[in-house]
């Protein structure tokens, strides 16, 4: 689950990370009041910043300065309602906007396979990280967290030291580096970033000028199988911008991911979805779609994974596999049946069900013409077949 710069920001704050003062606004009274209350703080200038869950908000003109607070309302208003990469954007943080002397990257990640969380920094920040790793792979420097004692001290000072840091200033990326790494584990998160980590010079209660590191931006994606155990954070959910289909799915109870392939899949079990979408490779088709129904996959779930395989114009034929456990085989030809009189489009199937009451679910399907296969390999070979028929 993506969620908003404001609220990664909310997230970072309740680890104790450097994060600039902001506010939310939704309209241009409401940016224009909060931009006075900056400018009364005496700042010179503040920064709006649309608030949607793509990159590029830059370039496509959502991010933007104003010197005053009526310029900061008429510059907000025209950043409200802009569409960003198909997004509509409904709201914009404000702040206060500093003098930058250098941008850093730093970014914590899950490492699948090491099984553990990855820390990240690069001297190059401010720009998408992914670009740096493609021309300068070099620049980006990483090491593992341990998997029980954390990111230790030793391990955040030499990532630190790798990028340039010295003195005070890697003093203070080392505990922003462990908060990143907290942020990481309090929130069973999969990705916590802040491009840029800024370095802006600030003055002391003494009069003196300090550099400081600040966290200028925040990217957080959640695990969405980590929700349970956090209720609150279900509510940082973005329903405007989440994909139709996905909370559909959701809905549903059921794991969907849209793929580029001519040959809509219906499984339960992660395991069984991921060798049925091998086999229709290894039978020359292209999977469309990876969809787990999951374990005692009733009626009702079997028809909305129907609705949600015939909404991509893209698939051709369709390969249901269900391996009957607490799973009753002849619940999910019901909802196929059903499934079927009800489609807004004629699309061939092939269906193979064994286990728990797999003899009356094959009863149904003959009852109703649909076509099945005993075993998998001749259900993937079936179901490429028809698609290459249905293209032609």
């Amino acid at each position: 689950m993506k969620i908003q710069e404001a609220d990664a920001k909310s997230l970072l704050v309740a680890q104790g990370l450097p994060v600039p003062t902001w506010e939310l606004a939704r309209t241009p009274a409401e940016i224009k009041a909060a931009a006075g209350r900056f400018f009364e703080a005496g700042l010179a200038r503040v920064v709006i910043k649309a608030q949607v869950l793509v990159g590029g908000r830059g370039k496509a003109g959502g991010v933007k300065l104003a010197a005053s607070a009526d310029e900061a309302a008429d510059v907000g208003s025209r950043i409200l309602g802009m569409d960003i990469k198909g997004i509509t954007v409904r709201k914009v943080i404000v702040a206060g906007a500093l003098d930058i002397e250098k941008e850093y990257y730093v970014g914590a990640i899950i490492d699948r396979a090491t099984r553990r969380i990855v820390l990240m920094a690069s001297a190059e920040g401010g720009v998408e990280i992914e670009e740096v790793a493609r021309q300068n792979p070099g620049a980006i420097h990483r090491v593992s967290a341990d998997s029980e004692l954390g990111l230790l001290t030793f391990q955040a000072r030499g990532l630190g030291l790798a990028v340039g840091l010295r003195d005070t200033l890697l003093s203070q990326f080392v505990a922003i580096a462990q908060g990143l790494y907290a942020t990481m584990k309090a929130n069973d998160a999969d990705l916590v970033e802040v491009n840029p980590l800024a370095v802006v010079t600030e003055t002391a209660a003494d009069g003196s000028r300090v550099q400081k590191l600040v966290c200028l931006d925040a990217k957080i994606t959640l695990d969405d199988s980590g929700l349970a155990r956090h209720p609150g954070l279900e509510s940082l959910r973005d329903n405007d911008e989440e994909d139709p289909t996905d909370a559909q799915a959701r809905k549903l109870g059921i794991n969907f991911i849209r793929l580029d392939g001519s040959i809509g899949c219906m499984v339960n079990g992660a395991g069984l979805a991921m060798t049925t979408m091998d086999l229709v490779k290894h039978y020359g088709g292209e999977p469309a779609n990876f969809l787990d129904v999951g374990g005692g996959a009733r009626r009702e779930t079997v028809c909305g994974a129907m609705e949600l395989i015939l909404e991509d114009p893209n698939v051709k034929a369709i390969l249901v596999n269900i391996f009957g456990g607490i799973t009753r085989g002849d619940e999910v030809a019901a909802g196929l049946i059903e499934a079927r009189a009800a489609q807004s489009r004629e699309v061939p199937m092939v269906v193979r069900i064994v286990g728990t009451n797999a003899a009356q679910a094959a009863r149904l399907l003959r009852e109703a013409h649909l076509e099945t296969a005993t075993s998998l390999d001749e259900a993937a070979e079936k179901a490429v077949a028809l698609a290459r028929r249905a293209t032609r």
